[in-house]
């Protein structure tokens, strides 16, 4: 992905970067604010607390140097929005008090700081510069959530170098339930009690959900940056802003890094390999395992003051070793055109028994193409069994029957001829050696196999 930074604007995606030359020409000097940016206000006060009206305020970026001015209103109140997250210092000034610059002024996502600044007496061409940061107590909203900023993205441990998974950290956020789409993997994660899917995903402001069920991945978002291209994100529980709504659960909104004055990048490489790894329990050998992650950023000026870019790759290179565990069809099935099952019967441990009482050995195929239904009190035509209703109504039905083959042994021309094909694609068993236990079997899913061919 690559960034282009217009001030405090960001496009984001190749296509935009090469179109926003041309677009900056036709667009107006003001536009709509992104939800993931911040405000700054406060009041400007003399040292007895009266409020100081007309006065020069002034907000400059520290590391861009790009700066905004606005005068204080008629209460002395001040208000620079939209802010671009970063550190800023602010300076105020006017007739008969001295110049006030207030540094270390820090906006993270989404966030309105108040910074009120008290003028002191003296000449305007003196300058009283404070370094001390502003109070963190946050006055301005009731939004409760969590800014989880570059250093600690960069320092905490994450498998797969997803940064959603630092979102379950969060006050009222937990893991998602695992299930067959994926998502629990892919960092999903349940919020006040909600399901991931009532979550919403912010990418610098802009709508970053998957839309639709995203069933390749198995993620609930479109786009997943590099770790070392985030500069923060913010996960909002409650009382957020109506700017974010959508969703009853959490507001993830993630924002990029950007350029500055000054050239700044990273490149890395992650490797997991099977060395370092346990072999999987069923496995004969270890199987080969190699896991590459490995990328870059770059950030910096077009020109100093005025224009910044910054830039990410990140790419993922994984082989894997997949073992068939004992799962391959015998010498006996094959050698038969997958007619002769008899060996299922030889490897089960227990009975089943069907709908009309009759009790098989475990592992028994049953004839697809004598299923019926059966009903209590009435004379199945085929077996010559009543099943008794006991405590059921009269006519209530209790189930279906099949009739076995008897020794497994099934007709060849009721198979399909491309489920045989495909089953000879398999490779020939390396192992005579059969499991004890029929429920956790291989046999048996080569039986489902072929049980699904036969219908």
């Amino acid at each position: 992905m690559v960034f282009l930074n217009f001030g405090c604007r960001k496009s984001i995606a190749v296509v935009t970067l090469l179109l926003s030359g041309f677009v900056g020409l036709l667009v107006p000097a003001k536009v709509a604010a992104q939800v993931d940016m911040g405000s700054i206000s406060g009041t400007i006060h003399d040292p007895s607390g009266a409020v100081i009206p007309n006065a020069k305020v002034r907000l400059t970026n520290e590391d861009t140097q790009i700066t905004a001015s606005t005068t204080s209103g008629s209460g002395g109140q001040y208000t620079f929005a939209p802010v671009k997250i970063g550190r800023y210092s602010i300076s105020a000034s006017a007739p008969g008090f001295k110049t006030i610059q207030q540094k270390n002024v820090t906006v993270d996502v989404q966030q309105n700081v108040e910074v009120n600044i008290a003028l002191a007496l003296g000449a305007a061409t003196e300058t009283v510069v404070v370094d001390t940061a502003p109070p963190l107590l946050q006055t301005m909203d009731a939004s409760v959530g969590q800014v989880v900023e570059e250093q600690t993205i960069d320092n905490l441990p994450l498998n797969g170098r997803n940064f959603t998974f630092l979102a379950q950290l969060s006050a009222g956020v937990t893991q998602g339930q695992q299930d067959s789409r994926g998502l629990g993997a892919s960092g999903s994660f349940a919020a006040n009690g909600l399901r991931p899917a009532q979550n919403n995903y912010l990418l610098d402001g802009i709508d970053n959900n998957a839309n639709l069920v995203d069933f390749l991945n198995g993620t609930a978002y479109s786009v997943k940056p590099p770790v070392d291209a985030i500069q923060e994100f913010k996960v909002e529980t409650n009382n957020y802003s109506a700017e974010s709504g959508r969703s009853a659960g959490a507001v993830l909104n993630a924002t990029l890094k950007s350029g500055t004055n000054k050239f700044h990048g990273a490149a890395w490489e992650f490797l997991r390999n099977d060395i370092f790894d346990a072999a999987n329990y069923f496995e004969l050998s270890k199987g080969k395992f190699r896991q590459n992650q490995f990328g870059t950023t770059l950030g910096g000026p077009i020109r100093r003051d005025k224009m910044f870019f910054f830039m990410d790759h990140e790419g993922t290179r994984i082989r894997q070793a997949y073992p068939y565990i004992s799962t391959v069809p015998t010498a006996l099935e094959r050698s038969t055109g997958y007619t002769n099952l008899s060996e299922l019967l030889n490897q089960g441990s227990g009975n089943v028994v069907d709908v009309l009482g009759r009790s098989y050995t475990l592992g028994q195929v049953f004839d697809p193409s004598t299923t019926r239904p059966i009903t209590c009190g009435v004379l199945d035509p085929v077996s010559s069994i009543t099943v008794p209703c006991g405590s059921s109504p009269a006519g209530t039905q209790l189930g279906f029957a099949r009739e076995p083959f008897a020794g497994n042994m099934l007709l060849a021309g009721r198979l399909d001829a491309n489920a045989k094909a495909l089953l000879n694609l398999y490779p020939a068993p390396n192992s005579s050696g059969l499991l004890n236990n029929y429920a956790s079997n291989p046999v048996k899913q080569q039986y489902r196999s072929v049980r699904r061919a036969y219908r």
